[in-house]
């Protein structure tokens, strides 16, 4: 690969997360100004949400951060950050019923979602280890230690993978929920589906990255075993 080719690549691997980034905190910091109409906070609408499909025993607990939102499936408990757990808007109704969505997904054990959470202590490990076979088998020039190196990157491209169709139904969850419950107008309901579709492309952006870079890996391999 050319010097011109790597500036081209490494800036491809830099903008596409800083892009999708600043698409959520954008979409996310316009609709966070925008009051819902019910006047419920991003915790009564969890609540609701929660009680209507039976999950009652789950508990929605405020976080520090920005953008902190998650559901713990250890913990069966809903997170979220301040702004969304007080405020009263657009954003916040959307982020709690996608983090309700997760919850859900436990709850009718999502196929997906059991794989994803199986993975992660495996990715946890692969991640860390994957970079120190890639970097003595390339400083070295021993094929078979970045061939293992590969091997543990890809086990972190499938985890990324498999969170795309679990972020994508908890979103599709989330937007059903409020609609259904009325806790979205007919008009605010694209408006939550924009704050949603915002959020999901930092999981694409972050899909996309590690393929290139599993890619990028691999012609490298394929280019020492050649040579």
């Amino acid at each position: 690969m050319s010097i011109q080719m790597y500036i081209v690549y490494f800036l491809i691997v830099a903008l596409i997360p800083l892009w999708a980034q600043y698409r959520v905190k954008s979409t996310y910091s316009h609709y966070s100004k925008v009051a819902i109409r019910t006047g419920l906070t991003g915790a009564q609408v969890a609540r609701q949400i929660l009680d209507a499909n039976g999950l009652s025993n789950v508990p929605v607990h405020e976080t520090g951060g920005v953008l902190s939102d998650h559901y713990d499936p250890r913990k069966k408990a809903v997170f979220l950050s301040s702004a969304n757990f007080s405020g009263r808007s657009i954003a916040g109704t959307a982020v709690a019923a996608h983090e309700v969505g997760h919850a859900i997904q436990d709850a009718e054990n999502y196929s997906f979602m059991r794989f994803r959470s199986a993975l992660v202590p495996i990715t946890m490990f692969s991640s860390n280890a994957s970079w120190v076979f890639l970097i003595i088998g390339m400083l070295a020039t021993i094929p078979g230690l970045m061939l293992i190196g590969i091997v543990l990157m890809a086990i972190g491209v499938l985890f990324q993978l498999i969170t795309l169709p679990v972020e994508f139904d908890a979103s599709k969850r989330a937007l059903v929920q409020i609609n259904q419950l009325g806790l979205v107008a007919s008009d605010e309901l694209p408006q939550a589906r924009k704050v949603l579709s915002a959020a999901a492309m930092t999981y694409v952006a972050a899909m996309a990255v590690a393929v290139l870079e599993l890619l990028r890996l691999i012609l490298i391999f394929t280019g020492m075993n050649r040579n």
